[in-house]
């Protein structure tokens, strides 16, 4: 569910939003007051901030500005003021967006799925870069602190799936069943082998692990 806040002093206009919005499992919460919105900003996570800036008491582009202060969260800007001055004004202030009214809600739709699909992509990237290990299995290498490593296929698909479970404590009748390049047959010790040769081409101290440990009569689990 995708939470969202308007500031909107026109409650039919909002209303209507809102309810179309529902259907894309998006739920709005209307604050009719700047002030209301910018205290349930404080006390709620929002995804993103639907912002009129003809409201009654405070100047949208002041409560751009204030947002702006606390918050990364992107705001749409959605107003019936055309002056370009204002366009340029909001966007300076730090609106991600300025959706002039009237405007069609489908339009709407397509642009917070935009922004919210940017954040998401932004977000994922942000945690691959902060991984010494990444896996990409479509090129079929997996990277330590950006350099590729020299794996066998037994080992790629070893370590592959630790990166997979990362947290999860994995068992070695679970690394064979899952790995296609390891036997069937394969026994306890020949995984712990492979093991220890992943550990040491990623420098992993086995008595001080910092990535693979071993949990006992169990199997490993990857940290990182």
């Amino acid at each position: 569910m995708t939470n969202i806040l308007m500031i909107e002093d026109d409650l039919e206009l909002a209303e209507i939003i809102a309810e179309y919005l529902e259907q894309f499992d998006m739920k709005v919460d209307i604050a009719h007051e700047p002030y209301i919105g910018l205290s349930r900003l404080a006390l709620n996570p929002y995804d993103l901030i639907i912002l009129d800036l003809s409201l009654p008491g405070l100047d949208g582009l002041e409560v751009c500005e204030e947002i702006r202060k606390k918050y990364d969260t992107p705001i749409i800007i959605s107003s019936a003021r055309h002056d370009i001055s204002d366009k340029v004004a909001a966007l300076d202030l730090g609106a991600d967006d300025y959706l002039p009214k009237p405007y069609n809600p489908q339009e709407l739709q397509a642009r917070i799925k935009s922004h919210l699909r940017r954040i998401s992509n932004t977000k994922t990237n942000q945690m691959q870069i902060e991984k010494d290990l990444v896996c990409d299995k479509t090129k079929h290498i997996i990277t330590m602190k950006g350099q590729e490593i020299n794996l066998t296929n037994a080992e790629f698909d070893i370590l592959e799936h630790l990166i997979k479970k990362e947290g999860g404590v994995v068992s070695r009748e679970e690394l064979v069943y899952n790995c296609n390049s390891i036997s069937e047959d394969s026994s306890n010790k020949s995984i712990d082998v492979i093991i220890s040769r992943i550990r040491q081409k990623i420098g992993d101290d086995p008595k001080t692990p910092k990535y693979i440990h071993s949990i006992r009569g169990i199997g490993y689990k990857l940290t990182q």
